[in-house]
């Protein structure tokens, strides 16, 4: 299952998700989404957990946990094409 993490705080490291969502089961990749020009986080990421029951139980404990000091969301990440589209200007 792949799973949105946001309000990240922009310290958060890869590492740092790893390791918190390791606690629920096995972590197949981590990616935290960064501007491609400056590099700094823009504040959320990817997890993706292969087995769907660990990763529910990692949503529902985490969602509004603490990370860093920052109150983190977790839900299941929706696939690119159900979201709707912003208007480029």
């Amino acid at each position: 299952m792949n799973i949105y993490v946001g309000n990240l705080p922009y310290s958060a490291t890869e590492d740092d998700l790893k390791n918190t969502f390791s606690e629920y089961g096995e972590v197949a990749s981590v990616t935290v989404i960064t501007d491609k020009f400056s590099g700094q986080s823009k504040g959320f990421g990817f997890i993706e957990m292969p087995n769907d029951s660990e990763a529910d139980a990692a949503i529902k404990q985490l969602n509004e946990s603490e990370l860093k000091g920052r109150n983190i969301k977790v839900n299941q990440a929706k696939p690119r094409e159900d979201r709707p589209r912003r208007p480029r200007y």
